[in-house]
């Protein structure tokens, strides 16, 4: 049989391994959806940079009631994460200057090639968004250890926004734009570099 000093001992070192694993999952948690939050207020913002400059250059066309439609989704998702934001004491990526110039150039840039062009874009944009809330949502899924039902949904349903506005885009011809696919994979890759570096920086 131990010691009584020698259990002591061994059940105070036990209960600091359970305190200091609980404090390392709640630090590593809260860095996660501060990680989280900040991507996606970065997305949403360089999103709305692109429907306003592919409305600057479409809005007088057959198609710029359904840009305009699209838009007002993407100021209520942004709107939401500036919320989220102070909530989760995240902060915003500093790249959001460089964002705020590309997403507006891309938008008004593709517009240029017409409707079709335009819509290419869309559906680029929106098909690696969609990607990048379902790798959230798995993320958020498998933490067992909080409660993220409300963020969740809020992000479930922004995801089936931004698929709803990539059907959008096919359906208005995306597929007829310019060298398309060459177009659409280039604008996937640099969504990808965007979500990679607004998560870090």
């Amino acid at each position: 049989m131990f010691p009584r000093h020698l259990l002591l001992v061994g059940s105070r070192s036990s209960t600091c391994r359970r305190l200091l694993s609980t404090a390392e999952d709640a630090a590593a948690r809260r860095a996660m959806l501060e990680r989280m939050i900040r991507v996606d207020h970065a997305g949403e913002y360089g999103a709305d940079r692109i429907y306003a400059g592919q409305l600057a250059v479409l809005k007088d066309t057959e198609v710029g009631p359904i840009i305009t439609e699209m838009w007002e989704q993407e100021k209520h998702h942004l709107a939401t994460f500036d919320k989220l934001i102070p909530e989760h004491r995240s902060r915003p990526t500093i790249l959001l200057p460089i964002w705020h110039v590309a997403g507006w150039a891309l938008g008004a840039g593709t517009a240029l090639l017409g409707k079709e062009g335009a819509m290419a874009c869309t559906v680029a944009v929106e098909s690696s968004i969609t990607d990048h809330y379902n790798a959230q949502l798995r993320e958020l899924s498998a933490d067992t250890g909080a409660d993220h039902t409300e963020l969740i949904a809020t992000i479930s349903k922004f995801r089936d926004e931004e698929q709803e506005h990539h059907d959008i885009g096919m359906e208005h011809d995306a597929e007829l734009a310019p060298a398309y696919q060459v177009l659409s994979g280039a604008i996937k890759v640099g969504c990808v570099a965007a979500i990679w570096l607004s998560e870090r920086i």
